[in-house]
């Protein structure tokens, strides 16, 4: 049988560089904000001749919005992020788009004030918290039959925690090269990472609940045989998963590929982490109680 958890110090070396590595990555390149945490407008045209995105650049500055963000769509949209507009200045743009590069047909049009941004900031923030210590809970509660059930809770948080700094670094170094912008779509691929994480990291735990309740051996023997159990399963279940979230970013299109993208990345961190991380955690933490009470008891035999 593969020793997985004995090179937990391979894995968990492996994941300690991984976050190292993101932190960095926040702190050179940062995660720009969308609209919906930073106001202001969003602008999807369509025109009849296609111009260059360059151009198209070019002739928002000379209408007065030279900060305008452009991109452009596989289906040959342009998604025009500007400063909050009213009616009457999008008509304006409008126009003047229009003398430039002849008919546009607008697509959508989006406004976020400033107040508005502000709270679904907080409200994002206060969701991905309270979705940890619901975790936290949950998992003590599911796993009070067993000798140390706050060992489980902690172990999935940790292995949340891990996935989200992940994804968030290895996000911030991609949308330097590719211009992606956080948005609620974004805080929706989290929490749907932090969902998929716990899964994976349960279905792991619930086979090491249910070898330990049978035992035979040590509980690191049996982790380890747990893992191994569910190893296969949860390669199974995430590559499934993995081609359907490609099928999205390739055919669906710009409107969810920060979802798409950030689902990926959360997928295999997650799978990594639920078989390699959390699990060790369990032994490591259980491998430190033993530690410290051998003493305790050395000195009450004596």
């Amino acid at each position: 049988m593969p020793n997985i958890i004995g090179k937990r110090k391979l894995f968990l070396s492996i994941s300690g560089a991984l976050i190292a590595l993101s932190l960095l990555s926040l702190a050179v390149f940062g995660l720009k904000s969308g609209i919906d945490f930073s106001a202001g407008s969003l602008l999807t045209v369509a025109f009849d001749a296609t111009p260059a995105v360059a151009d198209l650049k070019s002739e928002l500055g000379n209408l007065g919005h030279g900060n305008a963000i452009v991109q452009e769509t596989g289906s040959e949209d342009f998604i025009i992020r500007l400063g909050v507009l009213s009616d009457a200045e999008k008509n304006t743009l409008e126009d003047g788009l229009e003398t430039a590069f002849g008919p546009l047909t607008e697509r959508g049009f989006e406004t976020v004030d400033p107040i508005i941004a502000s709270q679904t900031s907080r409200t994002a923030m206060i969701a991905v918290g309270l979705a940890s210590i619901g975790i936290l809970a949950y998992l003590t509660y599911a796993f009070r039959r067993m000798p140390k059930p706050l060992h489980y809770g902690v172990g999935a948080v940790a292995a949340v925690l891990h996935d989200v700094l992940a994804v968030l670094g290895i996000f911030a170094a991609l949308a330097a090269v590719l211009g992606l912008e956080i948005n609620l779509v974004f805080i929706i691929g989290i929490l749907a990472v932090i969902g998929y994480s716990v899964n994976n990291t349960v279905v792991v735990y619930d086979r090491i609940r249910e070898n330990t309740l049978r035992g035979g051996g040590s509980f690191e023997s049996i982790v380890n045989r747990s893992v191994v159990e569910t190893f296969i399963r949860s390669l199974n279940t995430s590559f499934t998963t993995i081609i359907v979230v490609l099928a999205l970013m390739l055919f669906v299109g710009a409107t969810i590929q920060n979802l798409a993208l950030v689902m990926f990345i959360g997928i295999v961190v997650g799978t990594y982490d639920s078989l390699f991380v959390a699990p060790a955690i369990l032994v490591i933490w259980d491998n430190y109680d033993k530690s410290r009470l051998a003493p305790r008891a050395s000195r009450a035999g004596a």
